[in-house]
């Protein structure tokens, strides 16, 4: 895995903790941002994995960091609050090879502050999605999905802290069942084998 990360990198800590598991079938073995302060670069660079940083305005920001995704040898791009839509040219050269972690039950409230705008709508029940990502915000094919419930006395850090802890779960399982070959995105349709969800036909969300 090479991870796309732009703050504290808590998403990021969650792939390298599962990547330590011998059973896991993936390791992180990049991390870049376009923060050089990120908190996820220390994280990285703490667990011995090779961090790079690249400044936004710099020319051919998205051609260099391909390329060094390409250098090496990654097979899945995760984005891990990384905060800056990815163009065209950039999606299409890992074309079903990006994936994102986004904390709403897509497609209800894409982009920024999407608890906010769950408790702004009064939902009773929101939650986290993992999709494949396209040259839209949030609208690729959804992988996973987690549902969490919204209390009455819910604030947007308190909703967001609950979010996460899913977030933290459903990531890692997603990139379990892509790189054992058990879910695929084909013509923009997210595919899974018999094997992906042995206890039920479809996903489920974890349970508490």
């Amino acid at each position: 895995m090479g991870v796309l990360a732009s703050g504290r990198g808590s998403n990021l800590q969650a792939l390298i903790d599962a990547g330590r598991n011998a059973n896991f079938p993936a390791e992180v073995v990049l991390v870049l941002s376009d923060k050089k302060n990120a908190y996820a670069l220390e994280r990285a660079s703490l667990a011995g994995i090779r961090t790079g940083h690249l400044a936004p305005k710099e020319e051919g920001f998205y051609r260099k960091m391909g390329d060094e995704i390409e250098n090496y040898g990654v097979d899945l791009v995760c984005c891990a609050g990384f905060m800056r839509i990815l163009p065209p040219e950039f999606v299409n050269r890992f074309s079903g090879r990006i994936i994102n972690i986004h904390p709403s039950l897509l497609p209800s409230f894409p982009g920024l502050h999407a608890q906010k705008k769950a408790l702004d709508a009064g939902v009773r029940v929101t939650g986290c999605t993992v999709h494949f990502v396209d040259e839209g915000v949030d609208t690729g094919p959804i992988i996973l999905q987690a549902a969490v419930p919204v209390l009455p006395d819910d604030d947007e850090k308190t909703l967001s802290e609950r979010i996460l802890t899913y977030e933290h779960r459903i990531y890692p399982l997603a990139v379990r069942l892509i790189a054992e070959g058990s879910v695929r995105c084909i013509d923009g349709v997210v595919q899974y084998t018999e094997s992906a969800f042995p206890e039920s036909k479809g996903f489920i969300s974890p349970v508490s």
